[in-house]
């Protein structure tokens, strides 16, 4: 069964940045509170063509009475950022999501790093606020195009100066170019945890720095799918639904999401392309291997096979025993 919606409405739209604005969400019910979140989470907007789509929350996690999510607007959107920034108006309500957390803060860290870049501000000044309410070693690297494009900078300089946390900006307008990673992150503590969001080549370059530097605690989160080249033969196998007592065969060709749904069953799920964590599902047994296609799950987790993302991955086995 689907995860129960909330009901929020539209408090508040603010310009960020270039093709950037805010969105304050509360409750549309005065007597209600939204679920507590943590720093890293995001929420679904259910919006009203139709379009699911995440958002990471960028506000303090000590709040209960609003989410407030910064939305991008995507050259190639599909509808969903367009929807945001040219139909969604103060005083519309929709259906939302629960938080969910694929990106984890381990605020008991010695020390924190933070990098984001682009719209992938939104967690990472989350993060930064709860780090700084917990009086927590902290510091802030950001990248952006321009001033004109980075969200919420006088909000993060304001709180870095108040805190006394290191900050550095990288303004490829003014540097010529994108940030050389390895040399901004060289000779830190290797016993720090590392978090990055923001554009694909920079989580590449992001990774590839902390693999050179010796940083076996680094954390990131994609707005984005990467491909994932399936490595063995698309086969057909058949899922057991252990909650719903169904059968439901998967053919090559068809994820297992688009099979339970047309089996009648209402699974949560929203992006369809394995980087939200929405449509997670727990893995009873399975027969064979699972072949993890996703951006969500780290390798010991895919190791492990408790869980499953069902809108990418599948089973090389013939069965698979899921919870749902």
């Amino acid at each position: 069964m689907a995860t129960p919606t909330l009901e929020a409405r539209v408090t508040a739209m603010r310009w960020e940045a270039n093709d950037i604005v805010s969105v304050e969400l509360r409750p549309a019910t005065a007597e209600v509170q939204f679920p507590p979140f943590e720093a890293g989470s995001h929420i679904n907007l259910n919006l009203p063509n139709g379009l699911s789509r995440s958002y990471s929350l960028c506000n303090d996690d000590s709040e209960r009475q609003r989410y407030v999510v910064g939305v991008a607007r995507d050259r190639k959107s599909r509808g969903g950022s367009a929807f945001v920034h040219e139909q969604l108006r103060v005083g519309d309500t929709l259906r939302i999501d629960p938080p969910r957390n694929n990106f984890k803060l381990d605020d008991a860290a010695p020390r924190s790093v933070l990098v984001a870049g682009g719209i992938g501000v939104t967690p990472m000044f989350s993060m930064l606020q709860r780090l700084v309410a917990q009086a927590r070693p902290v510091e802030f690297i950001y990248s952006a195009r321009s001033r004109q494009d980075a969200a919420f900078i006088e909000a993060i300089e304001a709180l870095a100066r108040e805190h006394a946390v290191p900050l550095t900006v990288h303004l490829d307008s003014e540097r010529g170019g994108p940030p050389y990673l390895h040399g901004l992150l060289e000779g830190k503590d290797a016993d720090a945890h590392y978090y990055c969001c923001g554009p694909t080549p920079m989580l590449n370059a992001f990774e590839e720095a902390c693999a050179q530097l010796g940083y076996a605690n680094a954390h990131i989160e994609r707005f984005a799918a990467v491909e994932v080249r399936s490595e063995s033969p698309s086969t057909g196998f058949e899922v057991v639904c252990a909650k719903s007592k169904k059968t439901v065969p998967v053919p090559a060709g068809k994820s297992i999401l688009d099979a339970v749904l047309d089996a009648g069953l209402s699974p949560d799920y929203s992006c369809m392309e394995g980087i939200c964590g929405t449509c997670e599902t727990a893995v009873v047994e399975c027969d064979g291997e699972l072949e993890h296609l996703d951006s969500v799950l780290t390798k010991s987790e895919r190791a492990a096979g408790k869980t499953i993302m069902i809108c990418v991955s599948r089973c090389k086995g013939t069965r698979l025993v899921l919870d749902v």
